[in-house]
């Protein structure tokens, strides 16, 4: 063989490995991504999916962000998988929604959590004109909070949108929710 042969053979031979190395670099993070980035409760977030007009890879992504799929999940006063708090759980099954007067221990529930969260994060997005990243900031940072954020011409363009979150915890959280959105939209 002639050394200008072997020299493209040669190429050719590391060409073909960096391709099957990229390759399966890429299925294996996907793998990774696929279990840190679960469908876990997917018959309930199908549901509740349809019935409000979420993409369920928004509640995936907030459940994800939340509670990582955690239903006994509790971070100060929120609970859950979603991580409601009691008084927006009383808010949303009393007489103002769905006038259910759960007890709030039935936050844990799955099928409840999701069903109230999802439900609100409705609320959330046509209360803030379907403008996403306004209501993910509510869902964390409470609605009384983003209503006064845009109203300020620090944090808000007048046109409804917020330009900067005061609340860096907030800010972080609209990045993490996003990102996973990406993450699921990807994956699935």
């Amino acid at each position: 063989m002639k050394k200008n042969a072997r020299h493209t053979l040669v190429i050719l031979l590391i060409i073909c490995i960096s391709i099957l190395v990229g390759l399966l670099t890429s299925v294996i993070w996907d793998i990774i991504d696929k279990r840190t980035h679960p469908k876990d409760y997917s018959d309930t977030v199908e549901k509740y999916a349809i019935e409000y007009n979420i993409p369920d890879y928004v509640i995936y992504a907030i459940i994800k962000v939340e509670s990582n799929f955690d239903a006994s999940a509790s971070s100060g006063e929120a609970h859950g998988l979603m991580q409601i708090t009691p008084g927006t759980f009383e808010w949303l099954t009393g007489d103002d929604h769905f006038g259910e007067h759960l007890s709030t221990n039935k936050v844990y529930d799955p099928e409840v959590n999701i069903k109230y969260g999802v439900y609100y994060l409705k609320y959330l997005l046509v209360k803030f004109d379907y403008n996403w990243d306004t209501a993910f900031a509510a869902y964390n940072g409470g609605e009384g909070n983003v209503a006064k954020w845009l109203e300020d011409e620090k944090y808000s363009d007048g046109k409804g949108n917020l330009t900067k979150i005061p609340f860096s915890e907030t800010e972080n959280y609209v990045k993490k929710v996003n990102a996973a959105i990406d993450t699921y939209k990807k994956l699935y």
